[in-house]
């Protein structure tokens, strides 16, 4: 995630924030659930295989435009095959691919969003997107013998949820289309999701469910994740009711003061309309590994990220097939 700037106002508290007209009854939004856990079924030694493939250190960190990230395309690009993706739009396979400019060095950077596409039955021209970035920071100046940030809460556990998300629909169908993507550049500025908004009608995109960090215990305690831009839009609130009864609770993003809702690929899409959110599980507040050579597999929770994705499985059902559908979002940035 693309927390540059939370990071500085963790460090120095000089983010405040005022809440937006729409934001209310932040601390009341979870619902109290109390039931056994979600029908959905998700394969969590699946789950293990993408994290630590993604994670692993043959992939090199994962940076935009390497070797490293080249490999886990090829992997995520395997793993839509799989599944049996339809390609997007008029690409002739599940590659996006472009060029733009790293800022910092000011060199061109060829990479690719990974995009695969599960038709609606009865609304194909309504897309739900389902989105990670598996990019991350790539080699950079060993650390305790370490120079490779492999990036696996950050976000291999997001693509990780993706790839399951998209298993879990193709076996038993959607109304509307579903659109998985995973992102490239999102750790240099949301380039990879920027870059597909860019090409799309955003009047046919209905809902976007952003999957970011995903891999260890919230502050909210097991069985909870917390979701961006809570009270933008009622996407949020359509998910609470879909989770009532599983024992699994959902919070309004904790971290209000470092409006994380324009910090990762949703907010691509938000900008256009799109009741676009972000899932997470990290309490970043304390996370020790963030950004870090750290930031391994081995440091994740494999039973947190499949049950976060059953529960976005679960909640998310209604909106895919149509019962629902969110109202668009509130764009205006929180004022600093």
């Amino acid at each position: 995630m693309n927390y540059k700037y939370v990071l500085f106002a963790m460090s120095f508290g000089v983010i405040s924030c005022k809440t937006s007209k729409s934001s209310i009854h932040t601390e009341k939004y979870a619902v109290e659930i109390t039931s056994a856990a979600s029908e959905v079924r998700i394969d969590s030694n699946l789950i293990r295989k993408h994290v630590y493939t993604l994670a692993s250190d043959a992939m090199e960190g994962r940076a935009s435009g390497t070797a490293g990230i080249e490999k886990a395309a090829k992997y995520i690009e395997n793993e839509f095959k799989k599944i049996g993706l339809s390609v997007f739009a008029d690409l002739e396979n599940y590659r996006q691919t472009f060029t733009f400019k790293n800022k910092r060095t000011q060199q061109d950077v060829t990479s690719c969003n990974i995009i695969g596409v599960l038709e609606g039955k009865s609304r194909k021209e309504e897309y739900v997107i389902v989105s990670a970035h598996y990019d991350h920071l790539g080699m950079q100046q060993e650390v305790a013998g370490d120079r490779i940030y492999n990036g696996a809460n950050d976000d291999a556990s997001g693509v990780a949820g993706v790839l399951a998300l998209a298993k879990y629909y193709q076996e038993i169908g959607s109304e509307r289309t579903l659109v998985f993507v995973a992102f490239t550049a999102e750790e240099m500025g949301l380039i990879g999701s920027t870059y597909f908004g860019k090409g799309i009608d955003a009047e046919k995109f209905v809902a976007g469910i952003n999957l970011e960090m995903i891999g260890k215990t919230p502050s909210f305690g097991p069985n909870t994740a917390w979701l961006t831009g809570f009270e933008r839009s009622d996407f949020g609130t359509i998910i609470q009711q879909n989770l009532m009864g599983t024992g699994y609770q959902l919070f309004p993003d904790p971290y209000r003061n470092f409006n994380l809702f324009f910090r990762s690929d949703n907010a691509s899409l938000a900008r256009l309309g799109v009741p676009s959110h972000t899932f997470s599980t990290t309490p970043i507040d304390v996370d020790p590994d963030y950004h870090k050579v750290s930031d391994a597999a081995e440091t994740l929770n494999m039973t947190v990220i499949t049950q976060t994705i059953q529960a976005v499985a679960k909640g998310i059902k209604s909106i895919v097939n149509g019962k629902d559908t969110p109202t668009r979002v509130v764009l205006e940035e929180v004022k600093k």
